[in-house]
């Protein structure tokens, strides 16, 4: 049994804006706590964790992925391709360099260059739209 962490993701230390007092501290809730991030990578297995969450639901997370749904907008339909990197990271370019993918990635595929839409650590898949030149 793998013990996950707990990450607050409340915001009690932002300082209040336009002068007015600062509320009282307020009771850190379970439902702000977050998890470690999940480091989706670029594998040539597919492996997907389950995790309970608030509620009694479930989150299904993408830990390794090789295949993603391309979108092509051209021919107005979605393929399954293999992913053959990943090449750039808007939002990190340290994650590019680690082959870890997540929304807004650029990635390589079977079919040609396409950018990450859905958040696979999230969503537990790879979501991708074509990108057409």
């Amino acid at each position: 049994m793998v013990k996950l962490l707990s990450f607050y993701q409340g915001r009690d230390s932002k300082k209040p804006s336009g002068g007015y007092r600062a509320r009282p501290y307020k009771v850190k809730r379970k439902a702000l706590g977050g998890g470690p991030p999940t480091n989706t990578a670029l594998s040539d297995t597919e492996v997907r964790r389950i995790i309970r969450v608030l509620g009694g639901n479930t989150k299904v997370k993408a830990v390794a992925v090789q295949y993603a749904n391309l979108y092509i907008p051209s021919e107005r339909k979605a393929v399954k391709v293999r992913i053959v990197r990943i090449v750039e990271t808007p939002a990190n370019r340290e994650l590019a360099k680690r082959q870890v993918i997540v929304k807004g990635a650029i990635i390589e595929t079977e079919r040609g260059r396409a950018v990450v839409t859905s958040r696979p650590g999230q969503d537990g898949i790879v979501n991708a739209v074509l990108i057409e030149k």
